[in-house]
């Protein structure tokens, strides 16, 4: 059995020139509880910072942010959003080199949920390949657009081996809102922010940061948080 999986694995590599290459035990470690909703953090003192909807032009400038508080991030890439994934490929390679999580928010940001299992696979798959092109790894965490997991989306999320991140609070950042923590004990948060709000860059993030600081909360990235280090590519 577990040389087939191996061999599952094997076929499964795609690299490119000059990129670095999953072991296939990776591929192994990927499976584990595919299609499952996780909603908050299962680590305690843990603040998972995630923003969807990019990559975008502010991206150098938040990881940058980032960087300097001592925080980790997930970042949920889009394929089309807010302009090809590839032209942003610098700062896609930036993220990733400054140790933060790479992730998944569908090609599209339709409504995956209402889509076909073939459809949805298509979706994924697309920012896959534009990952492992860009950084040589392909994610194991995905976030629905608009947190929709109805349909034939879970069935399929479980087929290609993908935990699926949602939420139990908002950040509110979409409305203009400031965020408000929920308390800063027990099991932590990952409340979706959107990097494509100038104001989430240059007010929420240090606001979060701090406050998690004098709460005494570690920053990480959603692998972390949900006891998944080998997720953390």
């Amino acid at each position: 059995m577990l040389t087939g999986t191996l061999t599952t694995g094997l076929l499964l590599i795609r690299s490119a020139s000059a990129l670095p290459v999953m072991s296939p035990l990776d591929y192994i470690k990927r499976a584990v509880n595919p299609g499952v909703v996780i909603r908050q953090c299962t680590q305690p003192n843990m603040l998972a910072l995630a923003y969807d909807d990019d990559p975008y032009t502010y991206t150098p400038q938040l990881v940058d942010i980032l960087d300097k508080g001592g925080a980790k991030a997930t970042f949920f890439w889009c394929g089309t959003l807010c302009g090809c994934i590839y032209r942003q490929e610098a700062a896609v390679k930036n993220a990733y080199a400054s140790g933060h999580q790479v992730a998944s928010q569908s090609w599209s940001h339709n409504r995956i949920g209402s889509m076909k299992a073939n459809q949805i696979r298509t979706e994924i798959i697309r920012v896959e390949d534009a990952l492992v092109n860009m950084v040589g790894v392909k994610p194991a965490y995905m976030r629905p657009p608009f947190l929709d997991t109805g349909g034939q989306f879970l069935n399929t999320m479980k087929t290609v081996n993908y935990k699926v991140i949602t939420n139990d609070i908002d950040s509110g950042d979409w409305n203009n809102q400031q965020f408000q923590q929920a308390g800063a004990r027990g099991n932590g948060h990952i409340p979706p922010m959107h990097e494509v709000y100038p104001g989430t860059v240059n007010t929420l993030t240090p606001l979060l940061i701090n406050w998690a600081n004098q709460n005494g909360l570690k920053l990480v990235t959603v692998a972390e948080c949900a006891g998944d280090p080998e997720g953390s590519y």
